[in-house]
C-alpha cells in the first residue's frame, strides 16, 4: 500500500515536554484522525511534519520523499489548515485568491470561487469582520483549491456549527474518493472522526499509544462495566486500561467478543472513541 505520509521516530524535546519517537503511517486514499488531550503533542507533531519546527530526531516522508528533497512540488501537493486564521485580517477572500494564485502553480480559481459560494463567504469583505467559523471555512477553501493531494488539518472543524461541520466532513469524504487524496486530521471532536476516519492515532504525553483502524477500535474493543468483585476476577492480561467510578469499574479490553465469552456476568459495551481516550488518559494501566 502506498503511503502518503510516513513518520518514523519523530522526536522533539522542550523544557517539560518531549515528543518521544513518534511513528505512524498514513496510507494513500485514507483519512487518519490524530487524537489526544490538550498538550499531548498533536500540534507539535504537525509542526514537525511540516518542518515548521526543527526535529531532534526522526524522519518524515511524503510519498517516499523528504520535504527538503522536493520542497516546491511537495508544498504544492500539501494543503494545510491550522487552528486559526493563516492570512492578514485586512485582506478579503478575493485578495487571498490573488495571493494564492501567485504562490501556487496548481491554483484553481474556479474551484476557489465555488468553495467561497458554497461556504457563503463574501469575496470582498475584510477577513477581520468574519466569525471564527467563517475564517476556518476560508482556510479550508484555500487548502482545497491548489490541487493538494494531502490535507493536514489542525482542529479544522472546531469553529463550525454542527450543520456546516457535517457539510465540511462530506467534502472531505468526497475529496478522498479517487484514492489518490489523503487527510491527516487533528480534532477534539471525536464524533467527526467516527464519521469519516479510516484510522485513528492516539498520542498521550508525547508518545503514540496506538495507531489503528477506526473499525478495530469501535467494533473489536470493548468496555466492561463491572463490580469490584468482577473486576478482581478479570485477567490483568486482558486489561488495557481501567477506571473506578462511584458504583462500577470500567475496563477497556482489546477483544470484546473474547471478554463476553470469558466474563459472562459482566456487561461489555462497544466503546466510542471518546470512551477509549478518557480511559487511557484518566484511567490506570493494568498492573
Amino acid at each position: 500500500m502506498v503511503s502518503a505520509l510516513q513518520i518514523t521516530d519523530l522526536t522533539k524535546e522542550y523544557p517539560g515536554f518531549k515528543l518521544d519517537h513518534v511513528s505512524f503511517t498514513l496510507p494513500q486514499g485514507t483519512i487518519m484522525g490524530l487524537i489526544g488531550e490538550n498538550g499531548a503533542g498533536k500540534s507539535t507533531t504537525i509542526n514537525a511534519i511540516l518542518d515548521l519546527i526543527k526535529r531532534d530526531e526522526g524522519s518524515v516522508t511524503f510519498w517516499g520523499e523528504e520535504l527538503s528533497e522536493n520542497p516546491r512540488q511537495l508544498k504544492e501537493n500539501i494543503g494545510v489548515v491550522f487552528d486559526g486564521i493563516n492570512f492578514y485580517e485586512t485582506l478579503t477572500p478575493a485578495k487571498v485568491g490573488k495571493i494564492s494564485a501567485a504562490a501556487y502553480r496548481q491554483w484553481n480559481p474556479a474551484a476557489y470561487k465555488d468553495y467561497l459560494d458554497k461556504f457563503q463567504l463574501p469575496s470582498n469583505q475584510e477577513i477581520k469582520t468574519f466569525s471564527k467559523g467563517m475564517k476556518m471555512k476560508l482556510c479550508i477553501a484555500n487548502a482545497l483549491s491548489h490541487d493538494s493531494k494531502l490535507l493536514i488539518l489542525d482542529e479544522a472543524t472546531s469553529g463550525l456549527d454542527p450543520v456546516m461541520r457535517d457539510d465540511i466532513l462530506d467534502i472531505f469524504l468526497d475529496y478522498i474518493q479517487d484514492e489518490n487524496h489523503s487527510i491527516l486530521m487533528s480534532s477534539h471532536i471525536t464524533t467527526d472522526l467516527e464519521k469519516i476516519a479510516d484510522y485513528v492515532t492516539f498520542i498521550h504525553e508525547g508518545k503514540i499509544v496506538f495507531s489503528k483502524t477506526k473499525d478495530e477500535l469501535i467494533y473489536n474493543y470493548g468496555i466492561l462495566r463491572c463490580s469490584k468483585d468482577d473486576f478482581d476476577r478479570i485477567d490483568p492480561g486482558d486489561i488495557l486500561a481501567y477506571r473506578k467510578e462511584d458504583y462500577q469499574w470500567n475496563v477497556l479490553v482489546a477483544d470484546r467478543d473474547k471478554a463476553m465469552a470469558r466474563y459472562r456476568n459482566v456487561i461489555v459495551d462497544h466503546p466510542a472513541i471518546d470512551d477509549i481516550l478518557l480511559l487511557y488518559v484518566k484511567g490506570e494501566a493494568a498492573k
